[in-house]
């Protein structure tokens, strides 16, 4: 363990695994709707996800999404939600907007998968991203599912 003050300098960059392994383009466009309850992470991961390209609308929980999707005319590409939520939770928002319009594209994030099933469709597929989670794979899984 160095001593305080003492100055560590990183290894040398091996530039065959750099030259192996391409940056990923984590830049995309499209207008996504964040529905997080705990502020500080929502406005984060809006941040984020602007600075690749996206345009984000921020809700705090479901009946504040509807009413943000109803504001925009339903004008989103996709819906990230999290799972559990007062008000109205993330599987329960999904539902609604699927009654809505069959074709948005959404995924849930939280801390288990099995919640996430409730109140949807045995036939519905949707995708999920285990919290926590970085913002290289928020990012990462809002590109892949956008150009699903």
């Amino acid at each position: 363990m160095p001593a305080a003050g003492e100055i560590v300098e990183a290894p040398p960059l091996d530039a065959k695994a750099a030259e192996a392994k391409p940056m990923a383009d984590l830049t995309g466009h499209g207008t996504i709707l964040l529905v997080e309850d705990e502020e500080g992470l929502r406005s984060l991961n809006a941040r984020g996800l602007t600075s690749r390209g996206y345009t984000v609308l921020e809700a705090g929980n479901g009946l504040e999404a509807i009413a943000l999707i109803e504001s925009h005319g339903g004008a989103v590409d996709l819906v990230v939600s999290d799972v559990v939520m007062p008000e109205m939770d993330g599987p329960t928002l999904a539902k609604e907007l699927r009654t809505r319009n069959p074709n948005l594209r959404s995924f849930r994030v939280g801390l288990r998968r099995g919640r996430v099933r409730e109140n949807l469709p045995d036939d519905v597929t949707f995708n999920f991203l285990p919290k926590p989670f970085t913002l290289k794979q928020l990012v990462a899984t809002v590109k892949e599912t956008m150009a699903a």
